[in-house]
């Protein structure tokens, strides 16, 4: 809902969304901050970033990236590898919206929940390929991929829009959670390790499920 910002993405930005998921998001925020202002319900916001982790399919680092690279193929990046970019644990989140439904002092406000520090996907990929002990192969798919793809997959067309986040530094700033909170986001090595099982794990039942039938 922020839009493109310049500098980490903290709270306090205004609702600028350029794009017609932005400005959804940011219609859906103030509907559920004047629910709270009103009375109507207790409300809070826990907001993050890309998510990544076991049992995360659909996301930027979901199974377009770790499927192909446990077969040894390449893995899927988005756009520049070369800018900062931050990623969600999926089980960080869960964590923070628990301690945030725990605490009345949390309600009426958005936070951003703990994140790893920022990479750049050129890293990210070299630590994932190096956790595997596979040669790092990447494929990059970018905005003319994606319009091209377009034009037959609506998926394809809908990412579009969003590409700017990958374009240039997507670094989303949670230091009003961990001052309040504490800091509990899973290190990049921890989490990687922890999708790449689940992800093999996944693959093994559904090898065994197609054998049973």
């Amino acid at each position: 809902m922020y839009g493109q910002v310049a500098g980490p993405i903290h709270e306090g930005l205004p609702y600028t969304a350029h794009t017609k998921k932005g400005q959804v998001r940011a219609r859906m925020a103030e509907e559920v901050q004047a629910a709270h202002r009103s009375g109507k319900l207790r409300t809070v916001s826990g907001r993050a970033s890309d998510f990544y982790g076991p049992g995360v399919l659909q996301s930027a680092l979901g199974e377009r990236t770790f499927v192909p690279a446990l077969a040894g193929k390449k893995a899927e990046a988005v756009s520049r590898l070369d800018v900062l970019h931050s990623y969600t644990y999926i089980e960080d989140f869960g964590e923070a919206l628990a301690r945030l439904g725990e605490h009345d002092e949390a309600l009426g406000q958005p936070w951003h929940v703990p994140n790893a520090p920022a990479l750049t996907q050129r890293e990210l990929m070299r630590i994932l390929f190096t956790e595997l002990n596979m040669p790092q192969q990447v494929s990059v798919i970018n905005r003319m991929i994606l319009s091209l793809a377009g034009l037959f997959m609506p998926g394809a067309r809908e990412m579009v829009e969003m590409l700017y986040e990958f374009e240039r530094p997507f670094i989303v700033a949670s230091s009003k959670y961990t001052a309040a909170f504490g800091a509990h986001a899973t290190p990049i090595h921890e989490g990687l390790r922890h999708t790449i099982a689940w992800y093999r794990n996944r693959a093994v039942q559904q090898v065994t499920t197609h054998a049973a039938a």
